[in-house]
This record gives structure tokens, C-alpha cells and sequence, in this order.
């Protein structure tokens, strides 16, 4: 009988294991031909019958990119802004995950559900609003500019993620705590902290795919000082309307991609065991 039921499961095991197979090869392919482009010779790459190879890779496009003089530039201020939206970001949401979690007061319901409403308006619609809020407050044309709004997008996201995480730490591990002579602060930082890293660690990486691949604020709000910019906008440079260089937008494009591969595969532990609590959250 058992060997019924498992010659019945296996046909649609090994349906559910090819759709799986079939979607990962959609979602991978702009990747590879991304990465593929980037190594094509400039003659494959204008084409007019594109193949999925190449028996000549070259590195001119790579050159080209990293010849540009203020590409070091780009790439450090991406890094100056996405490091600072998950510091910031991470350290806010998770002591206001803490507040709205553990303490009791008027209107905590409605704060979470304002986050929860926050986080559906799209951020174009709020790009102009924030132009002229930046622009009084003396902020254009410098990194706060991005920093600021990408750490107010992130916020809502976050806190309602590690809500979950410090809800399901016992409150008679704080209640020991105390008693033992632990400080609310040192509760917070030694014994809380750590628990919720998990949740930290998947929120973060959220916040740094979003402030490293944006473009829109970076487009919008870095007006006239090419200093501030950022990695995104690198990719101007290869693309004219006229005669756009392809390979260069590619290989600008590998490069920035190099980064967040890294960023996952240093947190990817902690990654799958946060996520993995806040679905069983």
C-alpha cells in the first residue's frame, strides 16, 4: 500500500520539481545574459542574431567601466548609503518593534496599522513631495538625501517584521532578567538583541538591495553635484541615446551586482533561519 501511495506522489513530485526547474531557468537567464554581454565583443553584441555564447570573451567592456575616472566614486558612495540605510534602518525598526511590542499605550494599534498603510503608497508618488522637503531642508545634491528617504521607505517593513521576532521571546525571560539585577538597557542589547538578529539579518538585506539598486532617488534628488552620486547612475554613462554602449551598461551592471551576491552570501544563514521565524511567526 505503501508503495502505492509513493508511485502515485512521485509523478507529481517530479512536476512540482521540473515547474520549480523551469522557473529558476526564467529567472536566471536575464543574469546570464547580463553577465554574457558584459564579456561579448562589441561586433556580437550589435548583432542582428544575438547567441546565447560567445567563443571570443573579452574584457574591453570591463576596462571601459573601470576606466571611468569617477566610477571608484560611484561605487563608494552606493556603499556609504546602503550601509548607512541598514545600520539605521535595522537599529530604529528594532527599537520600535521593542516599543510597540512590550509596552502598552493609546494608539498602538493605529501607529501599526499607519506603518502597515505606509508601506503600500508607491514610492513615486511620493518622489516630488520628498524633492521639496529635501529641498528646504538644504539637503539636495548631498548622500543625506538618499540616505534619509530610503531609511523612512525601509522602516515600515522592518518594524512590522521584528514585531513578530520580540513577540515571541517570553516575557518571563525579561521578568528573570530583572530579577537577576539586569537593567532594561542591558536586557535590551545582551539578551534581547541577539534573539531577534535573525530578523535583523532578513530585513537588512531588503534595505540594501533597495538603497544600493536605487535609481529613482538617486536620478531625482542629485541634481548638479556628480560627486553624490551614486553606483546606479554610473550606467548613464555607457547609455547615449544615439550610440548606446552596451557591453559598458553590462559590465556596469555585473559589477553592481558583484556587492549584493557577496552581502547575501555572508548573511544567507541568518537569512533562511529570519525569514523561516517570521513565517512561523
Amino acid at each position: 500500500m505503501n508503495r502505492l501511495r509513493a508511485g502515485v506522489r512521485r509523478p507529481g513530485r517530479l512536476a512540482a520539481e521540473a515547474c520549480a526547474l523551469l522557473i529558476a531557468v526564467v529567472v536566471a537567464f536575464p543574469l546570464y545574459w547580463m553577465v554574457l554581454s558584459a564579456f561579448k565583443p562589441a561586433g556580437e553584441i550589435e548583432s542582428s542574431e544575438p547567441r546565447p555564447w560567445t567563443l571570443e570573451p573579452s574584457l574591453d567592456s570591463f576596462r571601459r567601466v573601470f576606466g571611468q575616472q569617477e566610477f571608484g566614486r560611484y561605487f563608494l558612495n552606493s556603499l556609504v548609503v546602503a550601509g548607512c540605510v541598514v545600520i539605521a534602518s535595522g537599529l530604529i525598526a528594532f527599537l520600535a518593534a521593542t516599543a510597540v511590542t512590550r509596552f502598552r499605550f493609546r494608539l498602538r494599534t493605529t501607529l501599526l496599522i499607519m506603518f502597515l498603510v505606509a508601506q503600500m503608497v508607491p514610492v513615486e508618488a511620493l518622489t516630488i513631495p520628498l524633492f521639496f522637503l529635501l529641498r528646504d531642508a538644504g539637503q539636495l545634491n548631498t548622500l543625506g538625501s538618499l540616505i534619509l528617504p530610503h531609511v523612512a521607505f525601509s522602516l515600515p517593513f522592518a518594524i512590522w517584521m521584528l514585531r513578530g521576532f520580540v513577540k515571541a521571546v517570553p516575557e518571563a525571560l525579561e521578568e528573570a532578567a530583572y530579577i537577576d539585577g539586569a537593567s532594561r538597557a542591558r536586557f535590551l542589547w545582551q539578551i534581547l538583541f541577539p534573539l531577534v538578529l535573525p530578523g535583523l539579518v532578513a530585513t537588512s538585506v531588503f534595505s540594501f538591495i533597495s538603497a544600493w539598486n536605487d535609481f529613482l532617488f538617486a536620478k531625482s534628488f542629485i541634481i548638479s553635484d556628480t560627486s553624490q552620486s551614486t553606483l546606479p547612475m554610473a550606467l548613464l554613462v555607457f547609455y547615449k541615446p544615439d550610440d548606446p554602449d552596451w557591453g559598458g551598461v553590462m559590465a556596469a551592471s555585473t559589477v553592481m551586482t558583484i556587492p549584493v551576491l557577496v552581502f547575501f552570501v555572508l548573511v544567507q544563514r541568518r537569512l533562511v533561519s529570519g525569514l523561516g521565524g517570521a513565517v512561523k511567526d
